[in-house]
């Protein structure tokens, strides 16, 4: 196959800075993009900046001969998700890729999580996410070209210990992403959702011995695909973890249709209820949200046809 690049195209990057985000926009750059470097080189806990690592990235990316811009601007903020955007206008005039990386952790448990903890990661995070797409996502349907990519984690969609705020900012992404790509498939802007784990800062405080190799390499290529006009897919989620890539679905039973039910008839049926030997699964585009209600209402229907056939 050939090498996929992306020449002339322009790409955000947010959290590009340190870790994922840095090797995104690496890769990105090594292959013909102009990237817009964008992080606040905060504190894990997302205090403070530090106007160091973007820069420090976008040196690297000219030293190795490629385009780029620095933005030290903050997602947590609409006006800062608009600069961030603007500022892709202002040095390249327009927007091709939008790659949301950027992130924060406060950790504690759900019994001693402090409102302002699980705000303080919501809003880099979730509205985060909704900062950057928002004034990007009307620019690419214009153009009728976009690749969005929005950051969840195994934590978003199997829960963990200790970051409440965290997991609801990740899954809250799905739902994102989800409308990013059905409203933008008509226009040829697709959104896709990565799971990636790596060893980064965001490991701090774990106990990482044990650990297979999990670096940022392992996962940026995965965005890279992603990120690339050739994409196949859309309103997806890829996981990538330890060299291991893999798709991630929301997945049905079939379930137990009946006319009626009460609580006993529950508790009675619940092993057929929760039965996945033969899961579903609605795929978000082109009508998931769609087919997921076709699927019951037939359902209900032919229970009814063949209540009334039994009469």
């Amino acid at each position: 196959m050939a090498e996929l690049r992306f020449d002339n195209r322009v790409a955000v990057v947010t959290g590009g800075g340190r870790g994922l985000g840095r090797a995104y926009a690496l890769m990105l750059a090594s292959r013909g993009a102009k990237v817009i470097v964008n992080d606040t080189g905060a504190a894990l806990t997302g205090d403070g900046v530090n106007a160091g690592p973007a820069h420090e990235v976008v040196a690297e990316i000219q030293a190795a001969g490629g385009e780029a811009v620095a933005s030290v601007e903050s997602v947590t903020t609409a006006a800062g998700g608009q600069a961030i955007i603007q500022t892709a206008l202002d040095h390249y005039g327009r927007i091709d890729i939008l790659i949301h990386n950027a992130g924060n952790v406060r950790r504690g448990s759900l019994k001693e999580m402090t409102y302002q903890d699980f705000d303080a990661v919501i809003d880099v995070h979730m509205r985060g996410g909704f900062h950057v797409v928002r004034p990007a996502f009307p620019l690419m349907c214009a153009a009728h070209y976009g690749r969005i990519v929005l950051t969840s984690s195994i934590g978003g969609l199997y829960g963990n210990h200790g970051v409440v705020n965290y997991a609801a900012a990740k899954a809250g992404l799905v739902g994102l992403s989800n409308v990013v790509a059905l409203e933008g498939a008509v226009d040829g802007v697709l959104c896709n959702v990565i799971v990636p784990s790596a060893v980064t800062r965001m490991a701090d405080g774990l106990d990482i011995s044990a650990y297979p190799p999990m670096s940022t390499d392992l996962v940026a290529p995965v965005v890279g695909l992603l990120a690339h006009e050739s994409c196949p897919i859309n309103g997806e989620m890829l996981i990538a973890i330890a060299g291991r890539v893999a798709r991630a679905v929301i997945a049905e039973s079939p379930g137990v249709q009946r006319l009626s039910w009460s609580i006993e008839d529950v508790a009675e049926q619940l092993y057929a209820i929760r039965d996945l030997s033969a899961p579903l699964v609605f795929p978000t585009v082109p009508e998931g949200h769609a087919e997921h209600i076709r699927y019951s209402f037939e359902s209900a229907t032919w229970a009814r046809r063949e209540s009334a056939h039994h009469v």
